[in-house]
């Protein structure tokens, strides 16, 4: 009854077998209606914004695809309280950051290039080079799929913590139909507190720049890495990250090499570097024996050379993964949603 769609192009790995039906939803009342609609139908459903953190698997997902392309930002701007922002699940996420530079809206700055939506951000709790966006967080919409009905969670709410919040800890329960950001008013970033970022800048950890500067900056750092979408660059052709930074316990974390990154954390844990693990435990820069690999720029991002498969791509990480927890007894955790698969 309903056509095969491939979804390989609707994901920045380009990997992905076939779904069953698509439906893309401009609305944020269409979105809570169709997603209502297709649970009560007992059909399966796969949420999917940019497609930027998420590996399908070959076999694909037997179900409907909902792709949300809401669209909207509504701005309350006053010279006291800040900027009060709510943006539209569906808005990409750059496009935003871009925006809130442009306008002088300070708090999101380095966080640029990031590729996706607006409504992913407090679902991993997105972050780099110093920011998250749970700093900047007021509220998020959402429908609540269990309940069905429409619920909006303060940002204390939202149990955020090291990319991950109340959203991932259900996944499929809530789909977020609007961001509420709340940031300040000036010319100036927030203290830069990526020391990369700072020498990148030319100044000192807490100093702040321009906001254009900054964004300058976070760009050409992250286009390094490969971290900037490039349909030409295939170190691009990624879901990010692939594994998130191990937090251990102090003992764990005493157990690694000497020379091993240790960032204390207030809990009293020790976050340490996924991609210093990959490295030392074997698997540099470009390993791999297939077209998936790891990219040549940045050791967190596994890739998609051309034509890899999604069989492959989890084949290096489990590789990866087992790799690193044999050397140093650390299991890596997957960032990416995985959908028809597990590790």
């Amino acid at each position: 009854m309903r056509d095969l769609t491939v979804l390989a192009p609707l994901t920045t790995l380009r990997i992905g077998g076939p779904a069953r039906d698509i439906v893309e939803v401009t609305d944020a009342d269409d979105l809570v209606d169709t997603v209502r609609a297709l649970d009560e139908a007992g059909e399966p459903v796969l949420l999917l914004g940019g497609g930027s953190n998420v590996v399908v698997s070959d076999e694909g997902f037997d179900g409907t695809v909902v792709l949300i392309r809401t669209r909207g930002l509504v701005a309350d701007v006053d010279r006291c309280s800040g900027a009060t922002l709510t943006v539209a699940a569906g808005e990409v996420w750059d496009d935003f950051v871009a925006h809130a530079v442009d306008e002088e809206w300070v708090g999101v700055e380095t966080l640029s290039g990031i590729p996706g939506r607006v409504g992913a951000t407090p679902i991993q709790n997105v972050g780099a080079y110093g920011q998250d966006v749970a700093q900047t967080i007021a509220r998020v919409r959402t429908y609540d799929r269990r309940d069905k009905r429409v619920v909006t969670y303060s940002a204390v709410d939202c149990r955020f913590g090291y990319r991950t919040s109340r959203f991932k800890a259900e996944p499929g329960r809530h789909v977020v139909l609007e961001v509420t950001f709340q940031l300040e008013l000036g010319s100036l970033s927030a203290p830069v507190r990526y020391a990369e970022l700072a020498r990148t800048l030319g100044i000192s950890v807490g100093d702040r720049a321009p906001l254009g500067d900054v964004r300058e900056a976070v760009l050409g750092l992250r286009a390094g890495k490969g971290m900037v979408l490039d349909p030409d660059d295939h170190d691009t052709w990624s879901a990010g990250s692939f594994f998130t930074n191990p937090v251990l316990s102090a003992e764990a974390a005493s157990a690694l090499p000497a020379d091993a990154p240790r960032f204390a954390q207030p809990d009293g844990q020790v976050k340490t570097s996924a991609a210093w693990l990959i490295e030392h435990a074997g698997f540099g820069k470009g390993y791999g024996r297939t077209a998936a690999r790891v990219s040549s720029k940045h050791s967190l991002a596994l890739t998609n050379r051309g034509g890899a498969t999604g069989y492959e791509l989890l084949a290096l990480a489990r590789e990866i993964r087992d790799g690193v927890e044999a050397k140093f007894g650390v299991r890596l955790e997957n960032e990416p949603v995985l959908v028809g698969a597990e590790l």
